[in-house]
């Protein structure tokens, strides 16, 4: 193993997922690095958050990394094992879904934060066609908190998206309500180069920080469409006592990380 002090873009990018999280959080997390940085959290600053899947496993101990949600780990030693109806009735229960944030992935993301995970180009003919929503049309729709793992590339971050999967704050600060749906919306947006946020009143995304060694500027060059960068400040690197727990008690394998 590396020196403790050192760390890689990932390491980062899900400890700083992590920190968002807090105690009583109800987490709901896909596959890969979402799943990881759920498990940081609750190792390392929200013990008393609870993780759940779409695939119905509420509140499992997690003793190892699962490689996806369908994986029987997730089930061990959990509160409740159901089915897909009591994941999404976790989510949109009044009482319990006001606590859940939900951590997701896309492969576009436009300035409101909505997000596309269907298709490339255009949709009757497109130059990629991925897998779609799964529960993530859901989760942007109804969760009062989502976190978004991206990587930081122009082609990520675009203008306008080629589809709208699932949605963000639409076009502007009464776009969800428009469309029917409740408060809540994309919360962060954390990439391999710094940590977004979204305007209270104008809904539009801007730079809350900048990993170490990585400036604003640079992060700019690097989207399609300009955002406020003038109140980002570097974002702490991983202490020590992070990185020992994230690699020796949540991937120990290296199975994410």
């Amino acid at each position: 193993m590396k020196p403790i002090a050192d760390y890689t873009l990932k390491e980062m990018m899900t400890i700083v997922a992590a920190r968002e999280v807090r105690n009583n959080d109800i987490v709901f997390c896909g596959t890969g690095i979402s799943m990881l940085a759920a498990m940081a959290a609750k190792k390392i600053n929200a013990p008393q958050s609870v993780i759940f899947f779409e695939t119905g496993a509420i509140d499992s101990k997690l003793e190892e990394l699962p490689l996806a949600v369908g994986d029987p780990r997730i089930m061990y030693q959990a509160s409740c094992n159901g089915g897909l109806i009591d994941s999404f009735t976790t989510m949109q229960n009044p009482i319990t879904g006001k606590h859940v944030v939900g951590i997701l992935g896309a492969a576009q993301i436009d300035i409101y934060g909505n997000l596309n995970s269907t298709v490339i180009g255009d949709y009757n003919d497109p130059d990629v066609r991925f897998s779609g929503s799964g529960g993530a049309c859901d989760v942007a729709s109804f969760v009062p908190r989502s976190l978004i793992f991206m990587k930081q590339e122009k082609r990520k971050f675009k203008r306008k998206l080629d589809y709208i999967t699932s949605p963000g704050y639409l076009d502007g600060p009464n776009g969800r309500k428009k469309a029917g749906l409740p408060k809540g919306g994309p919360y962060r947006v954390i990439t391999d180069m710094g940590i977004m946020g979204f305007d209270k009143h104008t809904k539009k995304m801007y730079l809350l920080g900048h990993f170490p060694g990585i400036s604003p500027e640079t992060i700019l060059q690097n989207m399609e469409f300009i955002i406020e960068t003038s109140n980002s400040k570097e974002v702490l690197p991983p202490t020590l006592n992070e990185l020992k727990l994230l690699r020796t008690k949540c991937d120990p394998h290296c199975l994410i990380l």
